[in-house]
């Protein structure tokens, strides 16, 4: 994807999101426990900042998050916080060099890419805990995310701390994921210390996850309820789905 596409999903998600939490503050966000809408709005809003000192500073802020913040009305931190990243992205290239914890692409552009997917799914928890219809979601932006996280948070999560992987891929007999979507494929391979993720259909899996890319990125995300599933089919034993959802979860931490 075009950085400028990036920038404009990441408008329209937050749009979508801030008029989810604004119509019931007090809400339950049913994919995130324990959280209220203002909870999730408080949180986006502290990744804004995050990522926006980070960029200022060229390194991680430190004394996390500042005890300030908890003074400020959740959705004036959001919209707050949220003007400021803008105003970062739009003073700087995405090719900037900016520190970033995914080693392969320590620039601007990484952090553009990865607030586009944090706001297209909070948004999904946003609608969800406001009783809404979810809003459509591109499909090259569900692609993307599906491929962020399989490659960003989890192969090289367990490349780069495999320590936190170990129990959850110990017991891998080595299995292979078939990832389906109208308009892409990939194919996971899994074994005791290893994710490794490649493009394309395998010719045999051991797990396939098939379905429109919108409904696959909220499944990889587990962003779904019983009052609203995800329409994708999965075909697979269960120990061997449970294997894939314990890297996810780990990696999404």
């Amino acid at each position: 994807m075009e950085f400028s596409r990036y920038l404009d999903c990441l408008s329209a998600d937050f749009a979508r999101l801030r008029a989810a939490v604004a119509a019931d503050p007090g809400a339950d966000v049913p994919t995130c426990p324990g959280w209220t809408a203002a909870d999730l709005a408080r949180h986006v809003g502290q990744v804004y900042m995050h990522k926006t000192l980070g960029m200022r500073l060229g390194h991680e802020p430190e004394d996390w998050p500042p005890k300030s913040l908890a003074d400020e009305e959740p959705l004036d931190l959001l919209d707050r916080t949220y003007a400021e990243l803008r105003v970062e992205f739009a003073a700087r290239n995405p090719a900037d060099p900016t520190g970033t914890w995914y080693e392969p692409d320590q620039t601007v552009g990484f952090w553009i890419r990865r607030m586009a997917q944090e706001t297209v799914v909070h948004r999904i928890d946003g609608e969800l805990a406001a009783g809404r219809p979810l809003g459509p979601i591109p499909d090259d932006l569900a692609i993307d995310g599906v491929d962020e996280l399989l490659r960003c948070f989890v192969a090289f999560g367990v490349s780069a701390w495999s320590e936190y992987f170990t129990e959850a891929l110990a017991g891998s007999p080595g299995r292979v994921y078939a990832f389906h979507t109208d308009a892409a494929a990939w194919h996971v391979h899994t074994a005791p210390g290893t994710f490794e993720v490649h493009d394309g259909a395998p010719e045999t899996a051991d797990v396939t996850i098939s379905g429109a890319p919108a409904e696959l990125l909220r499944w990889v995300w587990n962003r779904h309820t019983p009052q609203n599933p995800v329409a994708v089919t999965v075909q697979g034993p269960q120990d061997a789905l449970d294997e894939l959802h314990r890297c996810i979860v780990i990696g999404t931490q």
